[in-house]
């Protein structure tokens, strides 16, 4: 039996994907679970598994090409079987397969040649799309200049997009023929960011042409559909780079959610892939503690009086102020401000610290809270759209951390799940990897409500623009000694203030307010959060 098998929507915002590498080549044998290619999504790379068993008859994208999600990606069926009537959608109609049918092949020839012909031996490297925002990069470094020999899994520049400063890896072998873009200059996704291929190679043509692919092109037979198809390289290359780490999706999961790190699991899978069995089998040997890295959230200026001094915007400077601007004049924001007694809470935290090589902070104790407040007013775990109100079946909170251009909201998904030391250890990672610009593209993804804590800056209260496509924010401040009364007397207290944003087509002010309720409880008695 035949099964077709689309472009899959592997990310919320994802509208067409880039076959990075194909896996399995038309005419292997393909079983359920082995992954058929590598494929490119707004926001990251990801292996897409098949869930079928038969032979691949046919792939419907070539290695570096994108196609919209729900378009033909691949057939699997018995060896031998006639699809014919199903290459070129497996949606056409009649009239549309005459009209394919009636086609003259000279024209289709001629529109073809329009394109600058891609040597075999030459490989176009575009701008990629490291972000779910990111619209340009900028190349901070580049690691290979032109000339240079390059292999799989090298380095070829780090690129600046809104959000961090990531490594950027070469797929191919070759030498660098040229830079398409300059040093600190920013270039459109899917722009030329470099060509590689062998040495004295012409791509003169190829650079003026904007490194637009031709298609190749087959004259079949009047009585057929005329089927347009791009070459695939059936060329399939192992990688001996150590650093990269081959695993299922679902072992990745399982190992994300266990907190084990992949590089000292041993794969049991095909190359030494890492699959299920060998997370759920995997027994971890004692490793010396690392030392804890630290990091400035912005380093000291010097100023010059009477000089100005002009600083360009980055990537991630354009992007904080267009979508900030976009929250605060197309969301209808109020605010809820409420002040908690933290006696309890200092006095949790002290014995929770109690137990050996536990750190939680009074941060993590928010961010549980509001996870476990979430779960009682799913109203407030929303998002507004034009047509509809989604109440998320996740809950994922996103935590502010500052940088030195900037803000970056790493996500503790299904936060409500997740004891104190399991949230304390995901938000020291995450914020670590945030100072340093290494966050990755999911793990700043799918946030359904977010916190911002200025407190371990003695701020006493404040107000944050909401984080779309959240509906609200949390801002939290200081704990402040003061006097407060309690049984009618005038004692010394521990108080801390919070500010609830709302957006107001999500959340009323009734419901916003019951949410607040919940959270003071759980912060006030976090004993509660332990039952």
């Amino acid at each position: 039996m035949v099964e077709i098998i689309t472009m899959p929507r592997l990310s919320d915002t994802m509208e067409e994907g880039t076959v990075v590498k194909w896996h399995k080549n038309v005419g292997d044998k393909i079983a359920e679970g082995d992954i058929l290619a590598d494929i490119e999504t707004d926001k990251a790379i990801q292996e897409f598994e098949s869930e079928f068993d038969g032979v691949l008859l046919f792939q419907g994208v070539a290695e570096g090409t994108s196609t919209n999600v729900d378009e033909v990606l691949a057939i699997i069926g018995q060896e031998g079987e006639d699809i014919s009537g199903l290459i070129g959608g497996g949606k056409a109609t009649t009239e549309t397969k005459e009209e394919v049918k009636e086609a003259p092949a000279q024209e289709i020839k001629t529109e073809a040649k329009s394109a600058v012909e891609i040597p075999t031996n030459v490989e176009v490297i575009t701008m990629p799309r490291l972000s779910d925002t990111m619209e340009e990069g900028t190349v901070v470094v580049w690691h290979k200049n032109v000339g240079d020999k390059v292999s799989e899994g090298d380095i070829l520049a780090d690129i600046e997009t809104d959000k961090a400063v990531q490594e950027f890896e070469s797929e191919f072998d070759g030498v660098l023929l040229y830079q398409g873009v300059k040093l600190n200059e920013p270039a459109p996704v899917d722009s030329i960011l470099a060509i590689i291929g062998e040495a004295g190679t012409d791509v003169s043509a190829i650079v003026a042409n904007g490194g637009v692919v031709a298609t190749s092109t087959e004259v079949v037979d009047d009585e057929k559909p005329v089927v347009v198809q791009l070459e695939v390289n059936n060329k399939v290359e192992e990688t001996t780079s150590t650093d990269r780490i081959f695993a299922s999706p679902l072992a990745k999961t399982i190992a994300k959610d266990k907190g084990i790190n992949l590089a000292e699991v041993k794969g049991s899978g095909d190359h030494g892939r890492i699959v299920k069995k060998d997370i759920e089998n995997y027994q971890p040997t004692a490793q010396p503690k690392a030392e804890a890295k630290t990091a400035t959230v912005q380093s000291v200026q010097s100023f010059v009086s009477g000089e100005d001094k002009v600083i360009p915007n980055s990537q991630m400077r354009k992007i904080i102020a267009k979508r900030l601007a976009e929250s605060k004049f197309t969301a209808p924001h109020y605010y809820l401000n409420v002040e908690l007694d933290m006696d309890n809470a200092i006095a949790a935290r002290k014995q929770l610290n109690a137990v050996p090589n536990t750190k939680v902070s009074f941060n993590d104790i928010v961010v549980k809270a509001c996870a476990m407040a979430l779960r009682l007013h799913p109203a407030v775990n929303s998002t507004w759209t034009d047509t509809e109100i989604i109440q998320h079946g996740e809950i994922n909170i996103g935590v502010a951390v500052a940088v030195e251009d900037g803000l970056l909201v790493p996500v503790v998904k299904n936060a409500e799940q997740k004891s104190f030391t399991q949230i304390s250890a995901e938000v020291k990672d995450y914020a670590g990897c945030a100072r340093e610009r290494k966050l990755k593209a999911d793990e700043m993804d799918k946030s359904t409500f977010s916190v911002s804590n200025l407190g371990m800056f003695g701020i006493e209260s404040f107000t944050s623009i909401i984080n779309q496509p959240n509906s609200c924010i949390l801002s939290v401040g200081a704990i402040i000694e003061k006097p407060v009364v309690k049984d009618g007397q005038i004692v010394v207290g521990n108080t801390m203030k919070l500010s609830l944003a709302c957006d107001h087509r999500t959340v009323d002010g009734a419901t916003g307010a019951q949410f607040l309720q919940t959270l003071r409880m759980y912060i006030e008695n976090p004993v509660t959060m332990l039952v």
